[in-house]
This record gives C-alpha cells, structure tokens and sequence, in this order.
C-alpha cells in the first residue's frame, strides 16, 4: 500500500472566472500525507503550456498518422532534487508553495477539439524508487489578451444571381459568448420561383501537421424565415445567439485555428443558393475591443506642422512656423509677425512689392526687381515690362529679391490695369551722322 494519501494540488485564482493570462503569476501550493517515514527521488511542481494536433488518415497497410506540437512555455520549481541517494521525509502532513510567472507573449486560449487541444497545466510529481511516480494534475483556464481586435462596426454585402438580388447587414462583427446578432437582409426576387431566406452561425477548425490539413467544420444555429413569393421585394430581420460555451477565435497558433462566419442565403429549389458571408470574432467576455466609432477615428485636424493620427505621411516640406522678415527692407512690410502652429499653410496674402515670400520654388540665379530706365545719349529704351509679373508676394512662383545697388522701392504695388508702353524717341535726328567712335570712346592715354 502507497503511503502517500491526499496528494493534493490547488492554486489561488486571480479573478472570478477563474482565468489567467500572459503575464499573471500563479501561486499555489501542494499537499500529501506520508503514512510513514518515505524515500523519495525527485517531488517537483511545473507549470507548462502546449498545443497538440493528431490525426489518422486511410485504413489497413494505407493508414498514416499526422502529429504536431508546439510548446509556449515551461516552468518548474523542485522541492526534492533528483540525486543517486533518496531523501526521506518524515511522517505526517506536508505542504510546499509555489509561484510561477506565465512569460509574456501572443499565446492562444485553450482549446479542446477532436484532433487537437492548446492545453495550460500544473502538473505535481513524486518520484520513488523502484515505484511508478505519483502524479496529480490541475488545468488551467487560459484566454489570451489582444488589443488586435478589429472594430466594432456593422457589415454589410450583396449578391446578384440571375433575377435575384439580395443585400445584408449584421450589427457588429465582434461578440461574446451569449451575444445576439441582429441580421437585416434585403431581398429582390423578379423570379418565378418562390425562396426562403436563411441564417446561420458557423465555425471552421483547421488542424495542421507540417504541410497536410484537417478540416472540421460546425453549424451552431440556423435560422428560416419567412417564404419570399416571385415577382416581390422583401426586408426581412432576424436574429442569431452565439452559444455560451463557444470557443473563442484562435488565430495566433501555428497548427490549430478557428474562425467563425455568418451565412446569409436564400434557398431555393433546384438552383443555386445566392449567400453573403460576413466574418466574424468571437472574444471572451470584458474583453477591451477597439470601438470603430470612437477610438478608430477619424480624428480632428491637428494644427499645422504638429503630430496628427492621420495614415498620410507628413509632408516633405515644413510647414511653419515661418521666421521673422529682417534686414534693411523689413520696414516695408511693418513688423514682421511670425506664422503661428495654429495656422493652416497656404494660401498667403500677397505681400508687398519687392518683399521676399514664402515659396516653394528656389529663387532665379538672376537678380529681379523694377530698375529705373536708363537715359542719355546712346541707350535703348525698353519697355517695363507687364505689371502682373512684377507683382511680388506669397502666392508669386517667382519671389522678387532686394533690389540691389541701393535703388529704393515703391512702397505701394503696381497697379493692375495694363498700360500701353511708350514708344522710344529716335536715336538720332533725321540727316543727321552719328557720332564718330572716337569721339564716344576717346583713347585712353
């Protein structure tokens, strides 16, 4: 007879389902009863999460097994270290606490399937000599904690086959065991054949084993409608109850995955059934989904140049704040107020003349600006050239420069109205010779 009684595993649970996540610590403590004075080997307590997948395919010389495994993550804490001599223990009670820390991760909820299982343990062992090990375990419920969730926001598709015409709605693509799914479908049937709308919740499991599949599939619930007779149009509404003990969406895990869809489709006899199929995420219950009306945006234009939530890249030229005009001309345009954040760029109001502005465009390699016109004997006369390209300001391709040696400018803009240029006097006076070269250009001694 065994002297080891009442060999005894428990945990303390950190909320009131009874679940734990990456990141919580399990504590607990194990405890037995030894009748007598015992030698053991080895008494340890680990703590272990792993997924498994089996399955087997064919009959007779044919028949071939698939098999995966993944490990998340292991943990062991020894009371009584494995060694050549046995250590004895003392008659009576006795009692050993643990702790562990599930490492953070995207690990996957447990799951327990047909030719699968993602299972969470403790696992207590008491090795003796010569004797098969006492062995007590203790499962754990695990959820998994994402952010990643997509949200919550209704969807909505149609279908077009031959005569028929059917659109439809569900209320929200994320829900919670228990949940209900309000379905709004819209039906056009210019047929001659009468049809009967229907709706249903389903689930597909895949297994994986390196490159083979297995495939399980289940319908959880289905709904039929009313009759839509030929030649008419109907708005039909119902609803689907997700199960209380439904699995949870698993798609973090290599070798197991299940996903869920709501069917809507139309039966009709000795054709094709037209269907609209919508995706959808079953999560446990508290879970902090993101809610597409209010924290997916979208978002308030922010001021120019700060930080935005916008998906558009920034631009690649800054856009404020400007710096102060200075320099010998700044009194033209009265003092300078630089462009605050809170500004939208562009446009700007045109500036005075001959001020520099504020575009993109680099400045001509060549100086611009309104010269006066050069007068005496033997200069051309050019006429000014058209107001409009003159005119300098925010809004100008070309920003106008300093004049430069020293000529001063007008303080008012140019005005707008086109003016005729003048016509150049004669150079020189009929029958008259000009003059000679030496004469204009005397040898310098």
């Amino acid at each position: 007879m065994s002297p080891i009684k009442d060999l005894i595993l428990t945990y303390e649970a950190l909320n009131k389902e009874d679940t734990f996540s990456a990141g919580d610590t399990i504590t607990g403590t194990l405890t037995f009863t030894l009748t007598k004075d015992t030698k053991v080997k080895k008494l340890s307590v680990k703590a272990k999460g792993r997924a498994h997948v089996h399955w087997t395919e064919g009959t007779g010389d044919r028949k071939k097994s698939y098999t995966a495994q993944r490990d998340y993550f292991k943990a062991k804490k020894c009371f009584v270290e494995k060694s050549s001599n046995s250590t004895v223990l003392s008659q009576g009670d006795h009692c050993h606490k643990f702790s562990f820390k599930i490492p953070q991760g995207d690990m996957p909820p447990s799951f327990k399937g047909f030719h699968g299982t993602i299972v969470y343990k403790l696992e207590a062992k008491m090795s003796r000599s010569w004797k098969l090990p006492s062995i007590v375990q203790k499962e754990l419920k695990f959820v998994s904690k994402s952010s990643s969730y997509p949200g919550q926001c209704p969807l909505s598709g149609s279908v077009e086959k031959g005569q028929v015409q059917m659109s439809a709605t569900i209320d929200k693509k994320v829900c919670c065991p228990g949940d209900t799914i309000s379905i709004v479908a819209k039906i056009c049937n210019n047929s001659s054949k009468k049809m009967k709308p229907k709706f249903s919740l389903e689930q597909k499991i895949v297994y994986r084993a390196h490159s083979s599949t297995k495939v399980s599939l289940l319908t959880f619930g289905k709904v039929v409608e009313e009759t839509i007779e030929k030649n008419s149009e109907e708005t039909v509404t119902s609803k689907l109850t997700v199960p209380v003990d439904a699995i949870y969406t698993i798609s973090n895990c290599e070798i197991i995955s299940v996903n869920y869809h709501v069917k809507a489709y139309l039966d009709i006899s000795f054709a094709f059934d037209p269907e609209v199929v919508f995706p959808v995420v079953i999560v446990p219950a508290g879970s902090a989904y993101l809610n597409h009306d209010e924290s997916m945006g979208p978002y308030p234009a922010g001021p120019a140049g700060a930080p935005g939530y916008s998906d558009f890249p920034p631009p690649a030229f800054p856009t404020g704040p400007y710096p102060e005009p200075t320099g010998p001309y700044s009194a033209l345009t009265g003092p300078g107020v630089p462009f605050q954040s809170g500004q939208a760029p562009g446009p700007y109001p045109a500036g005075p003349f001959g001020a520099s502005g504020y575009s993109n465009f680099p400045p001509p390699a060549f100086p611009t600006g309104h010269y006066p016109a050069p007068s005496g004997p033997g200069t051309y006369r050019h006429p000014p050239p058209d107001p409009s390209q003159q005119a300098s300001g925010y809004n100008n391709p070309w920003p106008q420069q300093a004049p430069p040696y020293g000529y001063p400018t007008p303080a008012f803009p140019p005005s707008s109205v086109p003016q005729q240029a003048p016509t150049a006097p004669p150079m020189f006076q009929q029958g008259e010779d000009p003059p000679m070269y030496k004469s204009l250009y005397p040898t310098p001694p």
